[in-house]
């Protein structure tokens, strides 16, 4: 007899740095409640580790997380004791990139009106995702330096984009747009591609082509285009239009952060970095804040969102639904923290969602 895979998703943790230590366990504490059947195993990657012995992830440490888990729960990285952030890179990097976790999904939804700077918006007005491309780019740290600390130093800084990596990534965005609708059920209808190929003529070339040889085979789906400039512009001044964008790595790491200003802030956004059929990690946008870290100052809400997110990967709606309704609610009745405009500290809004999904 065949034996058959246990029904329980285990979900590997690593909190990391900061006030990742301080929201992720706010964001187990809310999944626990919501009635998840999973499975957390915690382990201590991050600068105190590094610190103390100098490890930053196990020689096997990438495959047994894809072999072992279904999928990865982070915190943040980033430690000023560490000046040169090696850590960081090889543990958040190296999950990326080893991993290939190649699609980087960042949802952008407002959840109450309060929340947004610009005047008029409603949460019906801001419910699009950035779909950014999370293996190549200039983060790949292709290049070098020539002549450090003279006068003649010159840095490069490679921009690397493959003919397979731009095309996966745009397929990934237009079946996104096909499978998934927005928070008010419509459809979505719409995958812009946004680039800087009137100066980046070789990378941008790659990704134009390619954007018009796939859209072509989705003639439902409208597409877009638009300079990476010009959609920081738009994005500020209405961001109504947007749906789904998709974007190299670079571009997209920076538009999110400032879409992440139309929700409320870093302390509200999630993400996911996904290889459809292989483990997938999952990760608020936030980083370690050192300033605020050991406070109960930060917001778990990303955390808490991106765990929900994490679910929904996993096919944990009912939960997921749970955990996302809870934390409205709370946004609503102003029980977050004081960055969004409640009182709450990070374990007294995490205590307090966990609660609401629990009841």
């Amino acid at each position: 007899m065949d034996q058959q895979k246990p029904s329980k998703k285990r979900i590997a943790v690593i909190p990391g740095d900061g006030i990742g230590q301080e929201v992720i366990p706010q964001a187990l504490k809310v999944v626990r409640a919501s009635g998840a059947d999973v499975a957390f195993s915690e382990f201590d990657w991050g600068a105190d580790r590094y610190l103390r012995d100098g490890m930053t992830v196990p020689p096997d440490g990438f495959t047994m997380l894809g072999r072992d888990f279904d999928a990865i729960l982070a915190g943040a990285f980033g430690d000023p004791r560490v000046k040169t952030n090696i850590h960081a890179k090889e543990i958040l990097l190296g999950m990326r990139f080893k991993m290939d976790l190649y699609a980087n999904v960042r949802p952008v939804r407002l959840l109450d009106a309060a929340l947004c700077p610009l005047k008029g918006i409603e949460p019906r007005d801001v419910d699009f995702l950035v779909i950014r491309e999370n293996t190549e780019g200039v983060y790949t740290n292709a290049g070098g330096v020539f002549k450090q600390g003279t006068a003649d130093e010159i840095a490069i800084q490679e921009d690397i984009n493959t003919r397979k990596g731009v095309e996966r990534i745009i397929r990934y965005a237009f079946e996104y747009c096909e499978c998934h609708t927005k928070l008010d059920g419509s459809p979505r209808r719409r995958v812009l591609m946004c680039d800087k190929s009137n100066a980046m003529t070789h990378a941008g070339g790659l990704w134009q082509r390619v954007f018009k040889e796939v859209g072509g085979e989705h003639p439902q789906i409208e597409t877009q285009h638009m300079y990476v400039d010009a959609l920081c512009m738009q994005m500020v001044r209405d961001p109504r239009p947007f749906d789904v964008i998709v974007t190299n790595n670079m571009f997209g790491d920076i538009i999110t952060d400032l879409a992440a200003g139309l929700q409320g802030g870093l302390g509200m956004a999630a993400s996911g970095n996904i290889h459809p059929g292989r483990t997938s990690m999952f990760e608020p946008v936030h980083g370690s804040a050192p300033p605020i870290a050991g406070k109960n100052l930060a917001n778990p809400f990303g955390a808490i969102l991106t765990a929900a997110m994490m679910l929904g990967h996993l096919g944990l709606t009912r939960e997921a639904a749970k955990i996302e309704a809870a934390v409205l609610e709370a946004v609503r009745q102003k029980k977050t923290t004081q960055d969004i405009g409640g009182t709450l500290a990070t374990r007294e809004a995490g205590e307090w969602v966990a609660e609401r999904v629990s009841s």
